[in-house]
């Protein structure tokens, strides 16, 4: 059994500082109530969707919230799937997504590949171009980043590739509400895998997001749902029942490979 935590927060708009002052008290009054083996963050927390100072604002190479996450996770004990940020590299700004260890250990690295131009990505943001799984917590993990939901292709590669447990990470907006929660829903069924999805809540100057972070099992039900405020969400989630499931609908060895 692996318990996770998914840290709903609202996000200073372009304010790194105070961004990292809400996780810290999030972590710290989490930990004192509770011990939990997985913290996700959401998508863009340390600057949100500030994208024309995002040269200003964002980190060089990840340096400052490689610091903060691998110390919080060596503080607290626990691997942290680390939300993604705004990663200037020599190329261009990347949205990068980091998987940390308990140790503090850096295990996996993405960078969004599937720009969302409705929030303007294309223009400030370069995508990334490979996905790759990785190990954590008795689980065989991958990860995605808000709009790669919409691209099943993508969810299915990881779990082909193994993945038992898919975390994904956003800034997704209150309009669209009803399709976070029926993609999710559809990727878990579809893959035989639990869906752990961390949202932000709040707004910022262009759009108010949706919250209601989710985690759902391999049969496509909702384990844990969180309101449209701060706050943490909790969930216990279970290695067997991914095998159970997928055991009593065999989908992967009815794939008709030669077909598509």
């Amino acid at each position: 059994m692996t318990k996770v935590a998914c840290i709903q927060m609202d996000i200073s708009f372009g304010d790194p500082v105070k961004n990292r002052e809400t996780v810290t008290k999030a972590f710290q009054k989490l930990f004192r109530e509770e011990k939990v083996d997985v913290v996700v963050l959401p998508e863009l927390w340390t600057t949100g969707y500030d994208l024309s100072r995002i040269h200003e604002i964002g980190d060089k190479d990840g340096r400052e919230v490689d610091s903060f996450l691998s110390t919080l996770a060596k503080t607290y004990s626990t691997n942290i799937v680390g939300g993604s940020f705004a990663n200037i590299t020599d190329d261009g700004v990347l949205n990068t997504l980091r998987v940390y260890d308990s140790k503090g250990t850096i295990i996996h690295e993405y960078s969004k590949v599937h720009l969302f131009q409705l929030m303007n990505e294309h223009q400030y943001l370069i995508p990334g171009s490979e996905g790759g799984n990785f190990s954590l917590s008795n689980f065989k993990s991958g990860v995605s980043i808000c709009y790669d939901i919409r691209f099943p292709e993508w969810i299915r590669k990881s779990v082909l590739n193994g993945a038992e447990v898919v975390y994904v990470v956003a800034e997704w907006p209150d309009e669209r509400l009803h399709h976070w929660k029926t993609i999710l829903t559809a990727r878990a069924i579809e893959n035989q895998c639990y869906i752990v999805a961390c949202n932000r809540v709040g707004s910022d100057p262009a759009t108010l997001f949706g919250g209601h972070s989710m985690v759902i099992d391999p049969w496509g039900e909702i384990v844990a749902e969180a309101s449209q405020q701060e706050e943490v969400l909790l969930a216990k989630i279970y290695p067997e029942k991914v095998k159970e499931i997928r055991s009593r609908i065999p989908i992967f060895q009815d794939r008709r490979e030669n077909l598509y």
